[in-house]
C-alpha cells in the first residue's frame, strides 16, 4: 500500500526538488562566468603582448628620426663652423 503525502510532505518535496534544480542552474552559471573570466584574461595578455610590441616599434622610429635629425643638426654645425673658418 502506497503512503499517502500530506500538504506539508509535498510542499517539502517540492522545494527540495526546486532547491536541486536552482543549484544545478547556478553551478552552471558560476562555471559560465568562471570560464568568460578566464578567456578575457588570457585575451589581455595576448592583447598586451601586441601593443607592447606596438610601443616598441613606436619607440624604435621615433629614435631613429631623432638620430637622423641629430644627424643633419651635427652637419649643420660643422659646415657653419668650416664656413667660419674660412673667412678668418
Amino acid at each position: 500500500m502506497e503512503k499517502k503525502q500530506g500538504f506539508f510532505a509535498k510542499a517539502f518535496e517540492d522545494m527540495k526538488e526546486n532547491a536541486r534544480m536552482q543549484h544545478a542552474a547556478d553551478k552552471a552559471e558560476f562555471a559560465a562566468v568562471k570560464a568568460e573570466s578566464r578567456a578575457n584574461r588570457e585575451e589581455a595578455k595576448a592583447q598586451r603582448g601586441a601593443l607592447a610590441k606596438a610601443f616598441a616599434a613606436e619607440q624604435n622610429a621615433r629614435m631613429e628620426d631623432a638620430n637622423r635629425r641629430k644627424a643633419k643638426a651635427e652637419e649643420r654645425i660643422a659646415a657653419a663652423k668650416a664656413s667660419r673658418e674660412q673667412e678668418d
